[in-house]
């Protein structure tokens, strides 16, 4: 029996089988719904040979979709589409994993759930006790409490998530600038960001050398490749500034305002979720292939004494930043083996 998970997302699919292989493609649900089946045919066909698949998703609220529960249907249907007739299971918020059939009569627990199964799964390398994960991706940050290796939000929805601080609609790469500061230093002056999505935090953090230039990259603001030179231009475009008028120095500086403003914004999160446990967390898990900043965040609070485990070294960098996907798959294996 093996098993392929998908974790569809508005801006990404990810795709990874528990035993290593990981891999997560750029697909924008929201510009090419249509597309969803043939993206999920091509996933499948390079990936690992399965015969069983899991699937999660976060892309019920891409704008593409009238309501949650219209993209629930929408996405399990190209799912049916594009899975070849492979035996296929839905992991749900309260941690069941039923047919397609089941998960479609209740689309409130299908909607974004894979954070629950990135719990769930990370709560194995902190058994006892209280605990933190803060997986940062491309878009959002989750910040989940664990108490005993169990996931102890008490929201069940992302909007409650967000009023708690669990999830923070902030990432590495997707979010514009403009979202995560108001001004930025220029030349010696507090100069105000320009309200455009000129640039986003991936520009930030290739400057930063915290993500690595890929002159093949376009999902950028202007669809220019992801390399320091077009990350300086789109970040000058952010002080209403030219090549002539924002140099290598002047990107470096409000680069690095921006990525402490972003710190500071997930930094306000994990405190808000530390100071519901009743106990200070011992152990930190870290996921995502922002892991770098949930680094920045912890060497400013005073978490000193937790021990901060790594899935990006623990399981490999690819497979901590599909790590929902790799969570599905694991639990999906291990419900099936009992």
């Amino acid at each position: 029996m093996n098993w392929l998970a998908l974790d569809i997302g508005g801006a990404n699919l990810k795709a990874a089988d528990g035993r290593g292989y990981a891999q997560s493609y750029v697909f924008h649900l929201w510009k090419h719904p249509k597309k969803l089946a043939q993206q999920i045919r091509t996933a499948l066909s390079e990936a690992p040979t399965c015969d069983h698949l899991a699937v999660t998703m976060t892309g019920e609220l891409a704008d593409c979709f009238e309501t949650k529960e219209a993209g629930v249907r929408f996405i399990l249907q190209s799912v049916s589409e594009g899975c070849d007739n492979r035996h296929t299971r839905v992991y749900l918020s309260d941690g069941r994993i039923v047919t397609p059939q089941i998960a479609l009569t209740m689309p409130h627990l299908v909607a974004a759930a894979n954070w629950h199964a990135m719990a769930k799964f990370a709560g194995r390398y902190a058994p006892s006790g209280s605990a933190m994960l803060i997986d940062v991706g491309s878009t959002t940050c989750d910040v989940i409490p664990l108490v005993d290796g169990q996931p102890k939000s008490i929201a069940k929805t992302d909007t409650e998530r967000l009023l708690l601080g669990e999830l923070v609609y902030t990432g590495v790469e997707r979010s514009p600038v403009c979202a995560v500061a108001d001004k930025g230093p220029y030349r010696g002056r507090s100069c105000p960001l320009v309200h455009e999505v000129f640039a986003t935090m991936l520009d930030v953090y290739v400057l930063l050398d915290e993500l690595p230039e890929d002159i093949a990259f376009h999902a950028t603001a202007d669809g220019k490749p992801a390399t320091k030179a077009q990350a300086r231009v789109r970040l000058g475009r952010m002080v209403a500034a030219d090549s002539e008028e924002f140099n290598h120095r002047d990107a470096l500086e409000l680069a690095k305002a921006l990525a402490n403003a972003q710190s500071a914004k997930l930094a306000v999160a994990v405190q808000t979720v530390k100071d519901r446990l009743q106990k200070a967390p011992g152990t930190i898990i870290l996921a995502g292939h922002g892991e770098f900043l949930a680094r920045d965040v912890l060497a400013t609070l005073e978490l000193h004494s937790a021990k901060v485990l790594s899935l990006g070294s623990e399981l490999g960098s690819l497979v901590s930043r599909c790590a929902p996907a790799h969570a599905v798959a694991v639990l999906a294996r291990e419900a099936t083996s009992r």
